[in-house]
Order: C-alpha cells, then sequence, then structure tokens
C-alpha cells in the first residue's frame, strides 16, 4: 500500500508541476469541454460522490488521448441553505451531526466551535473536497475555480437573470411551493435532507355533509365518489372544527397550518380526538346517501385534511382496512359500533376493468394474498388496480351521467362539477411527504404572494427546450423520454427566496436567488473567470454590455471596454477563449438531476445562448450502494473520499466505483472490491517491473513471429476494439473488463503456451509482451492514471501516458485464423482435462484424431445453408450426394450431418460467417504445434492423427468419432 501512495504523490505533484491540465484554446487542436456539478461545501465528499466525479474525469482523460484540448474545471457551490442550515445545527449543539464530524469526519472537537460561522465551515468543507479531488487524481484546471458567493459571480448571474427577464420567462405572482414553516422560504431539492425535490399535487376536496359541518376529504380520484362506503378517522389524533372561509369543517389539527398557508382564513372553533366522530354519518355529495365514519389507526394527521373517503371496491387498502375491522369485535365495541354497522358496508363497484371482477381491490389483494393493512404489497396491488382502470377501465351505470366514459376521462369532468356545485374544493400536498428541510422541519405547500419565479411552463420554451433535446445525446439513451417527460410537465419555478447565501434578484435586492436558479449556465462562466482573476477586474467592471460582447457578441468590444474602464483586448480575449470552448461538450450528473437541475440547463441555454451553443451531450449515472443501500449520510454508511483514499489508494477507489456497474446501474461498493483492486494493480506492477528490467523492445521481425505470438497480438487488437467502442459510449465498466479482465486473461494464457519456449525466443516473447503491455497501460490510464504514469516510465515511455495518444486497433494483426486454432487447443486441452478427471485415469499417452476433409466439406455445407434459414435434413442431403465424392459413403454422411443439425441451426448468425470466411481448420497443424505444452499441462506423450491417416494409432476406433472443432480422444 505504501509503494502506491508513493507513486500517487510522485505523478500527483508531476502533474501539477507540468501544468498538463491546464487548457488553453490552441487553434491546432480539437476541443472538448467537460463539465460536472460543482459541490456543495457543507460536508466532505464519499466515496458515493466519487462515481459521478471519476466518471467525468475518466471521460475527460479518455477524450485527451483521443487527441482533445480537454478541459475540465472546478467549483464550488456556496449558494442557498446547506451551509447555512449545517453551521445552525452545529451551533444548536446538534448530537448526530457533532458525532459524524467527530467521528465520521475526523474533525478534532475543538475545531468545531468556528465551523458554526457558515463562512468558515464552507471554507472548511471547500478545502477538503478540493484536497480530496487532487488526491484521487482529478484532471482538473484549478485556475478557473470560483465559488458562486465570488462578487464576480453575483454579476454574471444577474446578467444571466436580466436576459431571462427581458426575454419573459420572469413571472411574479402567487404560485405553490414547498415551503419550510420554521425557515419562512421556498425549498428545493437542494434545501432538503437527503436532496429531495418536494412533489407538490392538487388534491379534489370532496365535502361529506352532516348537516352544515364538512367533511373535506383529499384525493386524486374524485371519479370514485360513487363507490365511497365509508369515511375514515384515526380515533387516536386530535381533530378540529373550524370556520374556513364561509364554512365549518371538521379536519386534522395538523391541517390547519396548512390550510393557513394555502391562503385560507382558518378559526379554531373546537378541538377533539377522532374518536369522538366515529359511529356518526355523513352525506355522499354524489348519491345522497348516508355513509358511517369508522375508526382507521392507518389514517396520517399530517397527510392532507386528515380526513378519508373509503372506496373498498376499487382501493385495496380500503378492502383490507375494513375486513381486518369486522374481525376485531372489541374494537367496535370500543367505539360502539356493532358488527351489523360493518356487515352492511358492502364494496361498491362503479368501474368495469377487463380482467376483473365486479371487485377489482379484491381481486388485487386475494392474488397477492394480503391480510393484514400493514402489508408491503397493498402498495403495489393499489398501482395495479389504478393503473388498469386508468388505461382500461368504463364508468359504469351507476355513475349517472358519466357512466361510459374513460377514467380518464370521468376523472377530471366530475372534479370540475362537483367543485361547481361547491361540493368540492381543491387542496395542494407534497405527494412525497414527509420532506424535510435541512433544519428539519417537515416542508409543506404554501402559496406564495409576489413570489418571483422562472416560468418553465412557457410552450415556446418548452419548443426550444425539446429541440435542443433532440439534437443532444444522452447517455444513456433510455433516459432521454425521461428528459421528454420533465420538460413537459414543468411549469412555474420558485426562483429567489428571502435567507440564504448567494446573489441577489438585480431588480429586487430584497430577494436572492436560489440555487437550482444560480447553477444552470455557470459552464459558460469557467471559460473567462481565469482572464478576470488574472487581470484582476472589478465587478463593477463586468457591465451587462461586458457580458452581451463576451458570449453574445453583441456591441463593439472598443466602445464597451471604454465605458466599463477595460482595456479592449482582455474583452476580446475572453470572448475568443469562451467561443472556444462552447458549446458545452458534455455534462456529467447523477440522476436525481434529471427532474430540475440538468432540465433547467437545457431550458436557460435555450433562453439565452444561440443554437450552435447549446449543450452536446448529457451523461447520467446511478448511485453508490454499500451492503444494499444507497451511499448516503442518513443512512450511516458513508466513507469520506479521503479516507477511503488513504486507505486503499485512489486507482483502487477509481476502479471500485466504476467497474461493478454501467452508467444507470447503480454501482455496489465494499472494502472487499476496493481490496481486490488493489491487489490486482499490485500485480500488474509487479509484472510490467519484471519486463521493463529486460533488455528487449516493443518490435520484433514479423517472420520471427509464432502462431501463438499472433494469436496473442490479434487479440489484443480485437480488446483494443471492444475497449474503445464501450469507452466512446461511457460504458465503463465493460472498457475495465476489456482491459483488466478479458485482455489479462488472454495474456495468461499466453504465458502459458509460451512457457516451453521462452528461453529459445526470449526476444521475441519479450516484443510481444511489451506491444501488450503499453496498450494496456494506455488502455488503464483514464481510470489508473496513477499506476499507468509510473508503469509508462518503467518501459521508457516518452512524456506523461495521460497525453500519450489512445491506442488504435491494427486491423492488419486481426487474425481469425490463428485466434480459431488457439481455440481449438483450448477446447482440446479443457476436453482432455475432463475426462481425465471423470475416469480417474493417470495418462502416459494421448492420441488426438482430427476431422477428416469430407467432414469437414458437410459441415460448411450445412453452415452455408444455415445462412440462409434453418436446414432441413431432407434438403441438405439432397445436394450433398450430388457430390461426387460424398456419394460412396451416404449412410455416413447422413449420421454426420444429423450430428451436426441442431449446431449448425444454433450457431450464431456472426459465428457461423466468421467459419465460413476461414473455412476448413488446419487442426492437425494446430494441436502439433501444441505439443510441447500439452505435453507440459498434462505430462504425458502427445500424438495427432488425421482421422484418414492409415498410419494412426487407433485400437477404440475412437477416430470415427471426431467432428470440426473438436478431435476425437484417446488416452492410455
Amino acid at each position: 500500500m505504501e509503494f502506491l501512495k508513493a507513486i500517487e504523490e510522485k505523478w500527483q505533484g508531476k502533474w501539477e508541476k507540468a501544468k498538463i491540465f491546464e487548457a488553453d484554446p490552441d487553434p491546432k487542436k480539437p476541443k472538448y469541454f467537460i463539465t460536472v456539478a460543482y459541490p456543495y461545501p457543507n460536508s466532505p465528499q464519499h466515496i458515493g460522490h466519487g462515481r459521478t466525479y471519476t466518471l467525468a474525469d475518466v471521460h475527460a482523460r479518455y477524450m485527451r488521448m483521443r487527441g482533445y484540448n480537454v478541459l475540465l474545471p472546478m467549483a464550488f457551490h456556496y449558494t442557498g441553505t446547506p451551509v447555512l442550515a449545517m453551521a445552525k445545527r452545529l451551533a444548536d449543539n446538534d448530537k448526530n451531526l457533532i458525532h459524524d464530524f467527530i467521528k465520521v469526519y475526523k474533525i478534532p472537537e475543538e475545531k468545531l466551535k468556528e465551523l458554526t460561522d457558515p463562512m468558515a465551515m464552507a471554507w472548511h468543507f471547500h478545502q477538503e473536497i478540493k484536497t480530496g479531488m487532487k488526491e484521487i487524481g482529478y484532471s482538473i484546471d484549478w485556475r478557473r475555480e470560483f465559488t458562486t458567493i465570488d462578487p464576480h459571480y453575483n454579476r454574471f448571474i444577474e446578467w444571466q437573470f436580466q436576459k431571462l427577464r427581458q426575454a419573459g420567462y420572469i413571472s411574479r405572482g402567487s404560485h405553490p411551493v414547498g415551503w419550510c414553516p420554521k425557515d419562512g422560504n421556498p425549498v428545493g431539492q437542494h434545501d432538503t435532507v437527503g436532496d429531495v425535490e418536494p412533489e407538490i399535487a392538487e388534491f379534489t376536496l370532496i365535502k361529506f355533509k352532516q348537516n352544515n359541518l364538512a367533511f373535506p376529504t383529499a384525493t386524486l380520484r374524485p371519479e370514485t365518489i360513487f363507490g365511497v362506503t365509508n369515511i375514515w378517522l384515526n380515533p387516536n389524533t386530535k381533530y378540529v372544527k373550524a370556520t374556513v372561509d364561509d364554512e365549518q369543517w371538521i379536519v386534522s389539527k395538523e391541517c390547519v397550518e396548512k390550510l393557513t398557508h394555502l391562503n385560507r382564513k382558518v378559526k379554531v372553533l373546537e378541538t377533539f380526538e377522532g374518536k369522538k366522530l366515529v359511529g356518526h354519518y355523513v352525506e355522499n355529495p354524489a348519491t345522497k346517501t348516508k355513509i358511517p365514519i369508522l375508526p382507521a389507526d392507518f389514517v396520517d394527521p399530517k397527510n392532507a385534511t386528515g380526513v378519508v373517503m373509503s372506496v373498498p371496491g376499487h382501493a385495496p387498502y380500503d378492502y383490507v382496512a375494513l375486513e381486518n375491522l369486522g374481525k376485531t369485535p372489541s374494537q367496535l365495541k370500543e367505539y360502539g359500533l356493532t358488527p351489523e354497522t360493518i356487515e352492511s358496508v358492502k364494496p361498491i363497484s362503479l368501474i368495469e376493468v377487463p380482467g376483473y371482477s365486479e371487485i377489482p381491490a379484491a381481486d388485487a389483494v386475494k392474488k397477492m394474498n394480503i391480510k393484514e393493512q400493514t402489508d408491503p404489497k397493498l402498495e403495489e396491488a393499489t398501482k395495479e388496480v389504478y393503473r388498469h382502470e386508468f388505461h382500461n377501465g368504463k364508468m359504469k351505470p351507476n355513475t349517472g351521467k358519466y357512466s361510459g366514459l374513460s377514467v380518464n376521462e370521468a376523472k377530471e369532468k366530475v372534479k370540475q362539477d362537483l367543485i361547481a356545485e361547491g361540493k368540492a374544493t381543491t387542496m395542494y400536498e407534497l405527494l412525497n411527504r414527509p420532506v424535510l428541510c435541512r433544519c428539519k422541519t417537515e416542508c409543506i405547500v404554501k402559496i406564495v404572494q409576489d413570489q418571483w419565479f422562472i416560468d418553465y411552463g412557457k410552450q415556446e420554451w418548452k419548443a426550444l427546450a425539446h429541440k435542443n433535446l433532440d439534437e443532444m445525446e444522452i447517455l444513456p439513451e433510455e433516459l432521454r423520454s425521461e428528459f421528454n417527460n420533465v420538460i413537459d410537465w414543468l411549469h412555474e419555478k420558485a426562483c429567489a427566496r428571502k435567507s440564504g447565501m448567494g446573489t441577489r434578484l438585480p431588480w429586487d435586492k430584497n430577494w436572492i436567488i436560489e440555487s437550482l436558479s444560480d447553477s444552470t449556465i455557470y459552464m459558460a462562466y469557467y471559460t473567462i473567470v481565469k482572464h478576470i482573476k488574472e487581470h484582476k477586474l472589478q465587478p463593477a467592471q463586468l457591465t451587462d454590455e461586458v457580458f452581451d460582447y463576451v458570449f453574445l457578441g453583441i456591441g463593439k468590444a472598443t466602445e464597451i471596454a471604454k465605458k466599463a474602464k477595460l482595456d479592449a483586448k482582455i474583452i476580446e480575449e475572453m470572448h475568443s477563449e469562451f467561443m472556444y470552448f462552447y458549446p458545452l461538450d458534455s455534462r456529467h450528473s447523477g440522476r436525481d438531476l434529471v427532474p430540475n437541475h440538468l432540465t433547467f440547463m437545457i431550458f436557460n441555454h435555450t433562453a439565452i445562448f444561440p443554437e450552435k451553443l447549446w449543450p452536446r451531450q448529457i451523461a447520467t449515472n446511478g448511485s453508490v450502494m454499500m451492503e444494499g443501500a444507497k451511499m448516503s449520510k442518513s443512512f450511516g454508511n458513508i466513507i469520506p473520499l479521503r479516507e477511503g483514499v488513504a486507505k486503499f489508494g485512489a486507482d483502487p477507489i477509481r476502479l471500485s466505483v466504476l467497474s461493478t456497474a454501467e452508467l444507470l446501474q447503480d454501482a455496489e461498493f465494499s472494502p472487499a472490491i476496493a481490496k481486490s483492486m488493489r491487489e490486482r494493480l499490485e500485480r500488474i506492477y509487479k509484472f510490467t517491473s519484471e519486463v521493463a528490467k529486460s533488455s528487449g523492445n516493443a518490435k520484433t521481425s514479423q517472420n520471427l513471429l509464432t502462431a501463438i505470438d499472433r494469436w496473442m497480438l490479434s487479440r489484443l487488437q480485437e480488446h483494443i476494439r471492444k475497449a474503445t467502442e464501450a469507452m466512446d459510449k461511457l460504458a465503463v465498466r465493460k472498457t475495465i473488463n476489456s482491459v483488466l479482465y478479458m485482455l489479462e486473461q488472454d495474456f495468461q494464457w499466453y504465458q502459458k503456451r509460451i512457457a516451453p519456449q521462452k528461453e529459445k525466443r526470449k526476444n521475441t516473447i519479450e516484443c510481444v509482451y511489451r506491444r501488450v503491455l503499453d496498450a494496456q497501460t494506455r488502455m488503464l490510464t483514464p481510470v489508473a492514471p496513477h499506476l499507468c504514469e509510473e508503469l509508462w516510465e518503467m518501459m521508457s515511455g516518452k512524456g506523461f501516458v495521460s497525453l500519450a495518444s489512445w491506442p488504435t486497433a491494427d486491423e492488419s494483426m486481426l487474425n481469425t485464423e490463428v485466434e480459431e486454432n488457439e481455440a481449438l487447443v483450448k477446447d482440446v486441452l479443457e476436453d482432455t482435462l475432463n475426462i481425465i478427471k471423470a475416469t480417474g485415469m493417470t495418462p502416459k499417452k494421448i492420441y488426438y484424431y482430427t476431422a477428416c476433409p469430407w467432414k469437414w466439406k458437410v459441415y460448411l455445407k450445412m453452415l452455408e445453408k444455415a445462412s440462409h434459414g434453418e436446414v432441413k435434413m431432407s434438403e441438405v442431403m439432397k445436394e450433398l450426394v450430388a457430390e461426387d465424392d460424398l456419394k460412396k459413403n451416404v449412410k455416413e454422411v447422413a449420421n454426420f450431418a444429423q450430428k451436426t443439425l441442431k449446431e449448425v441451426n444454433r450457431m450464431p448468425q456472426d459465428r457461423r460467417e466468421r467459419v465460413l470466411k476461414m473455412k476448413a481448420l488446419e487442426e492437425k497443424a494446430a494441436i502439433e504445434d501444441a505439443k510441447d505444452f500439452l505435453k507440459q499441462r498434462l505430462k504425458a506423450q502427445i500424438m495427432v492423427y488425421s482421422e484418414e491417416d492409415s498410419q494412426r494409432y487407433d485400437p477404440k476406433n475412437r477416430s470415427i468419432l471426431s467432428m470440426p472443432f473438436k478431435p476425437a480422444i484417446y488416452i492410455e
């Protein structure tokens, strides 16, 4: 481990000294601009974060080796509440947080008081994250580093928002937003524990009446009102009678605050436990029938109104709850209910669904064998019933004028009619509650007055976003539909708040732009920030006119520069550099940012920049799991990135987070995986060290190469081809598999094969070794750069391997024949070992018999026929017996053809084409060539005959069993 640490420090120092990752415009080279989400400095990064950032770095390193001038910059996102919330929790002596800081993050206890200052905390973690990024070997141009509270960056964001406002994309009004009642601020994904985006839905509140008293039940399925059989209240929670606007309502105590934040006038008249109303009756406003109020502990008073309507015919939860309630006489007695009351509550069928009985809820419950309300399968049952009803259901005659309508149509019509008749209203609620603000308060929905919004609901803007998406590469491609859906459903997004860190709205300084709104086009700022630093520009000099010229080419540089008291050359250089690196070639992020940041990036680029400067690619990856759970602070299963690097090494960690899953899959990390990666790298280092000590070189005459050498070099080209194809799609796991496993497997076979002749052919073998190691080292460089720099230096490579060219497959070295011959040798060895194992023999002599020419002729003829469709025995035999040399032994030909028929029909097309192109193998020669190797491995004499050899030794007549690619074997 120590030698790996020394290698890491050595090459990180050399990279920094040589400034090899500092990218400036170079007209002689094509550019490639990659960014990855800048981190919040409110805690150290852990290994889970490492996957996204390492993937971006691997991409950058790969493109650099492909000849591109690659820019990979980094900054830090101070905006919003994450840092403020963390500092406040620390100041409030949050025991869990203090434990994490001391035990997990290894921060000295005496430093904690200092970190209660938000800026001190942000700076501490800023430096911690930056150091970790350097230690793991990210190829970042640190000259472009900034924070989102830098005054110069604030000017850039002010310019962006002025552009959005001028284009008509900023609005002000009253809209529902996720809200923290304690902080008094809107909340988005980056303001919540676990980075959860509050999902707001409009519920229909249907008013079930008891005289003038309304029981408003919140539902997303108003069309099911015709099947309501009862109302559920939680008997053990507090409810209130309150005046809501001009009516008297019964709602949970927790609902009062929610209604207030939704701008309703609420006055509580009475507070009582739900059990007080159990057994009472209310009237269904649609059917005018009287239905009972029944007790249910599962009713959550924090969800909407805390009053729930029961539709047991179509809602599995309600069906099971009624079944359970009928089996608890003691509970019924407690509330003054009788079994007869429950028995009278019968499920009502109101939707006809193909494939279901009159009561779909009962069908789903019975199918999944659900007995209790606590069974987690109830959620699955509910989704299944609703899915079928929504897509295939028709309303029945007992729904009146809605009869015959689809559920989808009826849902909206019933809602609108009930509201128009005063029998219903609406309420906003969080679908994914509970969502906790970072201050640990549960978030609610608030209708905010005079709130500033970015209006992502504008249809003409959505059209531009779709156009950008259509022209963009999405990796992996299956996420494209998700992006399209997000573009379609996005609407007004609160873009500012009254507290937190960040940029103030340029036209209303009381508001601070929130974190998901000041992080959408900052990629453009990376291209100019080094000029701002180098020339020590003042924020006031970065006028809107300066940014207009730099990013949009508007105006005359000399006039703008004079007005801003700038040298015109400076803004011309900034414009030139921006135009060189833009558009953004690739944006990396985790999948969780698809519904917000990544889609906002698309929208904002289309609003501000011309089409030629819109982003070209988004690469999205899954999470990192540890012991089956997502690696997260909230699960207590994180390993800080720096700790992981110190314990296992930078390259082993890089390989660990990228080798167990493809892009969108969740990767599994464990210390055992990291350890195995380290051991594998150590073996490569040891072997390369030994080869490097020899005096061989990477060149030798083609005439000196034997079949096994040509096999190894042919296989090498195939691995290069596969690794390159995988990297082009960012299928890094496949690349690692090709380079670290499949190539290594072939290389180990080669070493076994040449063992008997190693001393005789030392120079040629070492030449092959060096060619393989040269290519393997270069292909491994993006994922394990430190070790590869060391190996490259050992093998006298020129300069840094990080700047060397990616290997290209040499088509002239691809050799199907030698690959097939070697596959034959492998198969022969495996078959022989299996026979020895099965018989328990200790062989002295082993005889191989290769198939005679007529068998090959039949075999190839059948393969040719199979290329045009399934081979029929009768058809192929007609053609075979027409051949002069096959007429003599029709019976043998027929028997052989029958034996091979199944194999020929099942053979994959690409394999079939490969064999037909190659024709008959020289099997006898191939095995003869491997005799020394087989003799060494099998510890027996090896004899090889052709099936038709008249001098063959074949006491058991085994030769007649020989087939193409499968010689017969006899052991003595």
